[in-house]
């Protein structure tokens, strides 16, 4: 595993209790680190829902095969709407280094939007091969994005997005 991306998204609304709370993973992205700068371009087409979320664990099963293509689908094509946003792009660089987390400032386009995204990232790792790890939050609002309703808003997304980053630190250059 060099690199890995999932994504978190959160419901909210009067029957948000029959919703739920779901772990993605994108399938197709590159990553590039060198000098210092990062560049990441992803494919929002491939973004997969791996499951549900209940608090802090993932339950593979929670959703049918079915109803994770149902909603890959309405993703992609109602929330990101791929065919005319088929990029997702950061650029930034590393603006401190220390033994345990590196900073990284950029700029983040989403849905056609760019905006200032920074982050700090943790550095883990034994001899088998050292990662840098963050979470970083994002609001889909500030890049054009409506949220997601359904039953005329009695189930919603909440207007925020979790990314979980897991890289492989040698090959980004940290």
């Amino acid at each position: 595993m060099t690199h890995q991306i999932r994504v978190f998204t959160f419901k909210e609304g009067l029957l948000s209790r029959i919703a739920h709370d779901l772990r993605l993973h994108v399938e197709r992205f590159s990553i590039e680190g060198e000098d210092g700068r990062v560049v990441a371009e992803l494919e929002p087409g491939s973004i997969v829902v791996d499951g549900v979320m209940d608090g802090a664990r993932f339950d593979p099963s929670g959703l049918g095969a079915s109803d994770r293509a149902k909603v890959g689908e309405t993703m992609r094509t109602k929330v990101l709407e791929t065919r005319r946003h088929p990029k997702i792009t950061f650029r930034g660089a590393v603006t401190e280094r220390e033994a345990e987390r590196v900073e990284v400032e950029g700029e983040l386009e989403l849905h056609g939007v760019r905006r200032p995204l920074s982050f700090t990232a943790e550095r883990a790792g034994d001899r088998g091969g050292e990662r840098v790890t963050a979470r970083v939050t994002l609001r889909p609002t500030d890049h054009g994005i409506k949220p997601y309703k359904a039953l005329a808003g009695a189930i919603r997304l909440q207007d925020r997005v979790v990314v979980e980053l897991d890289l492989d630190a040698a090959a980004l250059g940290l």
